[in-house]
């Protein structure tokens, strides 16, 4: 599994100040199996959670299509294999600066109401890694609250809100 990581930096993110470093996961794949975790947590994947994850990991590092889906690729991988998110979120704190985390966090939320449910599972999932990702409560708030705003400008109607 390393080395099919290690080949995929080094194809498409040489000299990228993240690449990986004494096998250690890359800054891209962590926040890439974030997202994917986002979109698999309550157990269904649509295509519209799908979209959301290609659209924010081809934005956030600039990747081609065949590059964003080969990442995502891995980082289902990862998360499979993955017994918490500590592996994840303890390198973007290493790497990210507090804004950057909160978009992590807005990215996660966009992820989760691309699909116009949000359940028990997406809330927690959010909550808690907000939490290992020391973002505030406000900037949660905010962060929550764009993905929302942003996701009711892409649809007619977002549905009902539980949380």
């Amino acid at each position: 599994m390393l080395s099919r990581v290690r080949d995929f930096f080094d194809r498409h993110l040489a000299g990228a100040p993240s690449t990986p470093d004494n096998g250690s996961h890359s800054i891209e794949l962590a926040t890439a199996a974030l997202l994917v975790e986002a979109m698999r947590i309550d157990d269904e994947a649509t295509p519209a959670e799908r979209a959301a994850v290609e659209h924010a990991i081809r934005a956030k590092f600039s990747l081609t299509d065949q590059e964003t889906d080969e990442l995502i690729g891995l980082a289902e991988e990862e998360v499979r294999q993955a017994t918490d998110y500590f592996q994840f979120t303890s390198m973007i704190n290493q790497r990210f600066t507090q804004a950057q985390k909160e978009r992590v966090i807005e990215l996660m939320w966009r992820v989760a109401y691309a699909d116009a449910v949000i359940d028990a599972h997406e809330r927690h999932l959010l909550r808690k890694i907000a939490a290992l990702l020391h973002v505030s409560d406000s900037a949660y708030l905010a962060a929550k609250l764009r993905a929302r705003d942003s996701a009711g400008s892409d649809r007619p109607h977002a549905g009902p809100e539980k949380d």
